[in-house]
């Protein structure tokens, strides 16, 4: 025990026989360990900021007074303007309602094709294990290419519109939740699995009958938080041109002043839809982990 915590290099130990000096010779080797950590994780952070300050085109610290500038502009116009905004929110449902549709679509063949792959790369579980590697690799590719990097490849291809958004979203999605359902479906009890074998079911009825009731909850939870986060991502691939209430919102801002009451309507309108969607969402979400655990 000694060596495990004081190191297996000879030299001063402390005094076993004396507790309280052996709990404080500890405690002081930690503090030791966590300041020279603290003094590390300070020094790279103030390197990388000087870095990043030397290599912007502007100074931080001379442009730190002019970021209050613009949202107070845009606050200033919209406020003289504060009779046209319901008009506005109302004028722009129908862009909102094409970014939630983004966002579902999106989510629902995300959601599907993570299924698939989680199922095939979780141990004790794939239909072929030695390809686990690929699938997880696969999840893994799916899950580092931003969604507005595939975005903008696939408006070069197929041009603007709501098409290029619901794949780059997907594609996302489907790697960031096969990672989430493959780890639940690792704490799945496989005895019905096992089970379900003993008497000559397919792989397919094995996951269907055995291992989807188990992790049904948790995987709706799941898919419940992507559709809020795809939510956010469809309106900020509307800034690309992938429509939906992000163009709208991108085409106010080019337009600048005199268009500024319609950025903040925008803005309302999605703080609002977010907020609601985040509510119910959540109220579903804890409604199927709880009853889940009843």
């Amino acid at each position: 025990m000694v060596d495990i915590a004081f190191g297996p290099e000879p030299g001063r130990r402390p005094d076993l026989t004396d507790g309280r000096a052996a709990y404080l010779d500890m405690v002081r080797r930690k503090r030791m360990y966590g300041g020279i950590l603290l003094a590390l994780f300070v020094a790279l952070m103030a390197s990388g900021f000087i870095l990043a300050n030397d290599r912007n085109a502007g100074g931080f610290w001379d442009g730190l007074p002019m970021l209050t500038a613009f949202p107070s502009e845009v606050l200033s116009e919209a406020w003289a303007t504060r009779a046209n905004i319901p008009g506005l929110i109302a004028a722009h449902v129908p862009a909102l309602v094409e970014t939630l549709n983004i966002a579902a679509v999106a989510t629902l063949l995300g959601a599907l094709a993570a299924m698939a792959l989680a199922l095939l790369a979780t141990r004790g579980l794939a239909r072929w294990p030695r390809a686990i590697p690929f699938f997880r690799r696969s999840m893994d590719a799916l899950r580092a290419i931003p969604e507005i990097v595939i975005a903008l490849v696939l408006i070069f291809v197929l041009g603007g519109g709501p098409v290029p958004a619901v794949i780059a979203i997907a594609l996302h999605t489907g790697g960031a939740l096969g990672k989430l359902f493959s780890e639940v479906a690792e704490n799945a009890d496989l005895r019905p699995v096992e089970g379900l074998a003993s008497v000559g079911a397919s792989w397919g009825q094995r996951m269907w009958l055995g291992v989807i009731p188990q992790v049904a909850p948790n995987w709706l939870s799941y898919a419940l938080l992507r559709f809020e986060i795809n939510v956010r991502a469809s309106a900020i691939l509307g800034f690309v041109g992938s429509g939906g209430i992000g163009h709208d919102l991108k085409i106010a801002m080019q337009w600048g002043q005199g268009r500024y009451d319609e950025v903040v309507a925008i803005f309302l309108l999605l703080f609002l839809s977010i907020v609601v969607i985040d509510r119910t969402s959540d109220h579903f979400r804890n409604r199927l982990v709880k009853g889940s655990q009843a």
